[in-house]
């Protein structure tokens, strides 16, 4: 194991959720960390919840703003040195029939949940390429491996996430960059209470939980790599 203290790290979603937490969690082990989302006043509180000391730069704005997406590793990189870490966190839930679900919102949610992290990822590899233990975290879904009723847009989206993470992974892995994706379950946060009104936190996966599986992929840096987790709920059977 290599110590994170003192590298840097780029976290969309950072505004709530699984990013938030992640975002905490990585602050814990000493990582800068560049907080992305587009309300700045959740960032805000994302900030003010890091550990005391912590090193961190909000970065508020639109994730289908092309620009912005290609300018978010720069501001980071030059306000921390170098950029070491990214995590693709933000999304977007759908839960609605195939049939009824309009081209406009199926544009909309593949160019939030595939189009911006490929974007992000393809500004961020210059920088990453200067890193001694660059890593890309991608979180997923269980939806990236599965399909379930009334998730055909959204499962699209994180399939997409997928693919294009396991061929970056083969592609950059000889130049030292390792890319991992985490597929979690029914996580309860706010985007799955309004995709999946009927669950209810009982028994769920807590973002606090993706947050530490995550941290751990990123201090166990040996020769031991993880390509991909999957997790699910305690209540669902194993394996399925």
């Amino acid at each position: 194991m290599k110590e994170l203290n003192g590298r840097t790290a780029l976290i969309t979603g950072a505004s709530g959720g699984i990013g938030s937490c992640i975002a905490r969690r990585l602050a814990q082990s000493g990582v800068r960390v560049a907080l992305c989302g587009r309300d700045a006043e959740k960032l805000q509180n994302t900030q003010d919840a890091l550990p005391e000391g912590a090193e961190s730069l909000l970065l508020s704005g639109d994730l289908l703003d092309d620009a912005f997406l290609k300018d978010c590793p720069a501001r980071t990189a030059e306000r921390f040195g170098g950029l070491d870490i990214l995590v693709n966190c933000a999304g977007m839930a759908l839960s609605q029939p195939f049939a009824e679900t309009p081209i406009s919102l199926y544009d909309r949610i593949m160019a939030l949940n595939a189009r911006a992290p490929y974007l992000l990822m393809q500004s961020s590899l210059p920088y990453l390429r200067q890193s001694d233990r660059a890593e890309i975290v991608n979180i997923t879904s269980v939806c990236a491996q599965k399909g379930y009723p009334l998730q055909s847009a959204y499962a699209a989206s994180k399939h997409a996430l997928a693919g294009m993470s396991k061929s970056l992974a083969a592609e950059v892995y000889p130049i030292g960059i390792r890319v991992h994706l985490v597929s979690p379950g029914g996580v309860f946060t706010d985007m799955v209470r309004i995709a999946r009104p009927d669950l209810t936190p009982e028994g769920m996966i807590l973002p606090e939980d993706v947050a530490e599986i995550t941290a751990f992929l990123l201090e166990h840096r040996t020769n031991a790599v993880v390509d991909q987790v999957e997790v699910h709920r305690a209540g669902k059977e194993p394996f399925l």
